[in-house]
């Protein structure tokens, strides 16, 4: 009995020290299963729009800022777009850690000295800024992909699932039946029902492990380019 009651003690203890331990580093613990998917979901799908805005804007702010760097102007806009960029890796950072349950450890920026143009260069220097700008022209293409996925397999396999329901409004060619007419020449209504339904089951079925290995994809390049590497 006592060695019971010595193991509860200690199992009460090590509960209670894990507890303080995150409530004093504010590390929250593992995202829960229980609304996964629709995380991972708005995830990629936030993903795309988020991505426009960060290119377009590093993008363009870069292009200048690389023309102008004789001038002034050109090193304050190169400045300016690693701002914009550090920006952006902050939203990504929080994305991650809502969606995964694992903060990315926030990086030690250069403190910036000076004034005019040294300071210009001091920020220029502070190589995690340039990877927060990486990150958001990087991050573009592969945001691209995982959006196209993600709306395929569940907004795509919806639609099919449901094919049976709106596919009286497709227009059609005389004596056409749909696409397993137009694939394998098979002419029945009810044979292009049971094949689209059928295509939107699997697609369905598949969702769940496309969308996590999209997120952990999206998730990694996050972290390897937005985490601290003190």
């Amino acid at each position: 009995m006592a060695e019971t009651r010595e193991t509860a003690v200690t199992a009460t203890r090590t509960t209670d020290s894990t507890r303080d331990m995150h409530d004093t580093w504010g590390t929250p613990p593992p995202a829960p299963r229980k609304g996964r998917f629709g995380r991972e979901l708005g995830y990629l799908l936030t993903g795309l729009p988020l991505g426009i805005a960060a290119f377009s804007t590093v993008l363009t702010m870069l292009v200048l800022g690389a023309v102008g760097l004789a001038l002034v102007v050109g090193a304050s806009l190169l400045v300016a777009a690693l701002a914009v960029a550090g920006a952006f890796a902050r939203v990504e950072r929080q994305r991650v850690a809502h969606v995964t349950g694992r903060p990315i450890p926030a990086p030690r920026y250069r403190e910036r000295r000076g004034s005019g143009i040294p300071r210009a260069l001091h920020a220029l220097g502070d190589g995690q800024r340039w990877r927060d700008l990486a990150h958001a022209l990087v991050a573009f293409p592969l945001r691209i992909v995982t959006f196209c996925f993600a709306v395929t397999w569940t907004v795509g396999g919806l639609g099919e699932l449901l094919y049976g329901a709106w596919s009286w409004s497709l227009p059609r060619d005389e004596g056409e039946e749909g696409l397993l007419d137009l694939m394998f020449g098979i002419s029945s209504e009810a044979a292009d029902i049971a094949f689209n339904t059928a295509v939107g089951v699997v697609l369905l079925a598949t969702a769940v492990p496309l969308l996590r290995g999209l997120t952990a994809l999206q998730t990694a390049l996050a972290r390897a380019l937005l985490a601290d590497r003190a």
